[in-house]
């Protein structure tokens, strides 16, 4: 039998559509053994100056100017397609990607699933002028929709939950094309973890009321400060913080560590955050599309920071709606915030139990179950879902 190829498009303008795609190659390589999934970076296949402008300066922006991008966030979703300044953006587009096109078409596909507006936007051309059969499907990655995500020709869409789409619907995507799947995560976080164990790998008391911070920012302070901040509320929990590839956050944080022996984990890179969630009560983290689809799907109350206007701030919106995240705009808030939380286990419980209901841990394999049906036909959208 000839194996299937999956194409998965992402940018990496932003961690999250990168790592969506890549959960959807690991679910794919579990679950599929007769498909060949490809995972590219468009970003990869443009020049250096459009890469500056795509991805390096929205990383700039949204860090050092988040008001601009908010302005800009909006302005472009309320932007008639038709209108001058859209043509020219998609010709720059164009200009720009036709390495991305041509290497489309040398691994010739049986699908593609995009996790990024710009892929589907070239593709929903290519179907239209050039007549490109390959089905396209698209996964937004937000607990948002903003217009870019939204195209013609596309075989269907995988929504993070049910407002979003109501949110495709009313932009005119036919109901049948939609799926409600959640944002699709590493299979390693719908895996059973024993607190315990995951607690002694990491040298934690796993009886011990455990916070994990993600990240500091805009109002909070650097990682260091926000975690020396909770370490003198004076309450007994244990602290694991989250640095990164920022190894001047890391040594500060070592240093704060010697003076909180057996409170503070500080913890560098790490490609197994999966079990240190396994450990925690509760997560202090920007609100990420990705991040906050597994929080959830581990059942981890929230408390979300520094929102990037526009998707972020939509997707803190919807998490506090839910119950299950509170939200913390200055290191005075935070503090509150964690002594209230801790201060009252049942709202904590509470937060838990709802977040564990929101939880999509399965969400790339109803996807592919769409994509990739294992069949003799496709399901339908309401059946994958």
């Amino acid at each position: 039998m000839t194996q299937k190829k999956l194409l998965l498009l992402s940018v990496s303008a932003g961690a999250g559509h990168m790592r969506a795609a890549e959960a959807l190659r690991a679910h794919a390589q579990l679950h599929h053994g007769g498909v060949d999934a490809v995972h590219l970076d468009v970003m990869d296949f443009v020049s250096t100056g459009f890469r500056k402008l795509y991805a390096e300066y929205y990383i700039k922006l949204v860090n050092k100017a988040p008001a601009l991008w908010g302005y800009l966030y909006h302005a472009t979703n309320e932007a008639r397609p038709d209108s001058s300044r859209e043509k020219m953006r998609r010709a720059l587009e164009r200009l720009n990607t036709g390495a991305l096109l041509k290497e489309i078409a040398r691994v010739k596909p049986d699908a593609i699933i995009c996790t990024h507006f710009l892929p589907a936007e070239l593709l929903s051309r290519l179907i239209r002028k050039h007549g490109f059969t390959c089905p396209v499907w698209v996964q937004v990655t937000d607990f948002d929709l903003h217009r870019m995500w939204v195209h013609d020709h596309m075989a269907g869409y995988f929504a993070a939950n049910e407002e979003v789409a109501f949110r495709m619907r009313a932009q005119g995507i036919a109901g049948a094309a939609i799926a409600v799947t959640g944002i699709p995560i590493m299979p390693v976080f719908g895996a059973p973890l024993e607190r315990s164990i995951c607690a002694r790998e990491a040298g934690l008391d796993p009886e011990r009321t455990t916070i994990l911070l993600m990240g500091g920012g805009a109002g909070l302070g650097s990682l260091a400060t926000v975690a020396e901040r909770l370490l003198a509320l004076g309450s007994d929990f244990q602290l694991i913080v989250l640095a990164g590839k920022n190894a001047v956050a890391l040594e500060a944080l070592n240093a704060l560590a010697l003076r909180y022996p057996a409170r503070l984990l500080a913890q560098g890179f790490t490609d197994k955050v999966e079990r240190l969630m396994a450990c925690a009560d509760l997560v202090i983290t920007k609100p990420g599309g990705l991040t906050t689809s597994e929080c959830l799907a581990m059942g981890l109350p929230m408390i979300v920071n520094a929102p990037i206007p526009g998707q972020e701030e939509r997707n803190a919106d919807y998490l506090l709606e839910q119950g299950v995240a509170m939200k913390a705009f200055d290191s005075v808030t935070l503090e509150y915030r964690v002594r209230y939380l801790l201060d009252n286990p049942a709202k904590l419980a509470d937060m838990r139990a709802k977040a564990l209901v929101l939880g999509r841990a399965d969400a790339a394999r109803a996807v592919l179950a769409v994509v990739l049906p294992d069949a003799g036909h496709p399901p339908t959208i309401a059946e994958a879902a």
